[in-house]
């Protein structure tokens, strides 16, 4: 996991994700996250720990997607926890994040839900 740049604020993930992702870099989205993260993607299913998220990244990368950024909603902090979310540029449902800040002070992602859609009524 060395030599990528840290995250030092919570709301850098964002943007490493969008740049990592974009870069074909499934190994350096995976550094983003914790060892043992849980991510809630794809849609219905948990991806769980650091490996896993990765060799999920390789397939979705694999595809070509292309990664816009979003401005990220307001981040809220308590001690060494924070949640980041930003809203989809097509307006559907929302994205968020709880993230850890480790020992060195960079930030990583400990849970992750790329996608979810308001409740129907």
């Amino acid at each position: 996991m060395t030599g990528y740049e840290k995250a030092m604020r919570p709301e850098d993930l964002t943007r490493l994700f969008v740049e990592r992702s974009n870069a074909g870099d499934a190994a350096g989205v995976a550094a983003l996250y914790e060892e043992e993260a849980v991510l809630a993607y794809p849609p219905g299913e948990l991806t769980v720990g650091r490996e896993a998220i990765r060799v999920l990244w390789e397939k979705v990368l694999a595809q070509g997607p292309r990664f816009a950024p979003e401005e990220p909603l307001p981040t809220l902090v308590s001690g060494d926890i924070a949640l980041t979310s930003t809203p989809p540029r097509d307006g559907s449902g929302a994205r968020a994040q709880v993230v850890r800040r480790q020992p060195d002070g960079s930030w990583l992602r400990l849970l992750d839900q790329p996608e979810f859609l308001p409740p129907t009524r």
